[in-house]
């Protein structure tokens, strides 16, 4: 159910019905080596809330396709990235509107790890003003230990890896160039300090995306699809643990 979709008159009733809850998908607009295309973020964050949405009946908001991707600097052409305040203000900004209309369960899904802590921000400012609204931001990978594994198979540092690769190649097949893919592995183990992607990697990703099979991202979009879902329906009746 898209939020864009609707009429006015739609989503009035969708509140007066008793639906209270939202997803909101961020991605990034972001190299992901050379062979994948730079909206990957934005496009696993959107299709998995509505597949999610498909399940729940929770309807999804327009997907932002800018993230704060700093990391990625302006090496490798395309990336476009928010400041970490700038993504933190737009959030707060895009869901005091929601609050306004009454829906108070917020779940801020992301595609990108770096877009935490600005949602993270987001978060607690809207916490404290709204008393009782229930706001949560979470990765893709965070829905079960099962989806998390499939994340990092192999990198930690996953970017445009084999999950991703393999995920693309599932829901959008036309985008993967199979003729640029090659590994690059994971550089960051024991590092003390996080470096810029450019001082980690050589193309711009990190894994063994060669591996990356369409079967493969069925199975883990089939796992983030069920695990969300899940998630997703028990959100939809949670309660404070106390209640003031």
């Amino acid at each position: 159910m898209r939020w864009d979709a609707l009429t006015w008159e739609g989503v009035r009733d969708l509140r007066a019905g008793g639906m209270d809850m939202v997803i909101l998908p961020v991605g990034s607009t972001e190299q992901h080596g050379p062979h994948l295309p730079l909206m990957v973020d934005t496009l696993f964050a959107e299709q998995v809330a509505l597949a999610v949405s498909d399940n729940t009946g929770v309807p999804v908001l327009p997907a932002l396709p800018y993230g704060c991707a700093l990391g990625h600097t302006r090496f490798w052409p395309g990336t476009i990235s928010l400041s970490p305040e700038t993504l933190s203000k737009v959030l707060e900004e895009i869901l005091e509107d929601v609050i306004a209309y009454g829906f108070t369960r917020i779940l801020i899904l992301s595609g990108h790890v770096t877009n935490a802590a600005p949602q993270r921000v987001a978060l607690e400012r809207l916490r404290s003003r709204h008393h009782g609204l229930q706001i949560a931001q979470k990765h893709l990978m965070d829905a079960s230990p099962r989806t998390l594994a499939a994340y990092l198979a192999d990198a930690e540092d996953f970017h445009a890896n084999v999950a991703e690769t393999a995920l693309m190649m599932e829901l959008a097949p036309e985008t993967v160039r199979h003729d640029r893919l090659f590994d690059d592995p994971d550089r960051t183990k024991d590092l003390v300090f996080s470096y810029a992607v450019p001082f980690t990697s050589e193309a711009g990703h990190t894994g063994r995306p060669t591996e990356a099979t369409p079967e493969m991202g069925r199975e883990i979009w089939e796992m983030l699809v069920a695990d969300w879902t899940d998630i997703v329906q028990r959100a939809l009746v949670e309660t404070p643990p106390i209640s003031r």
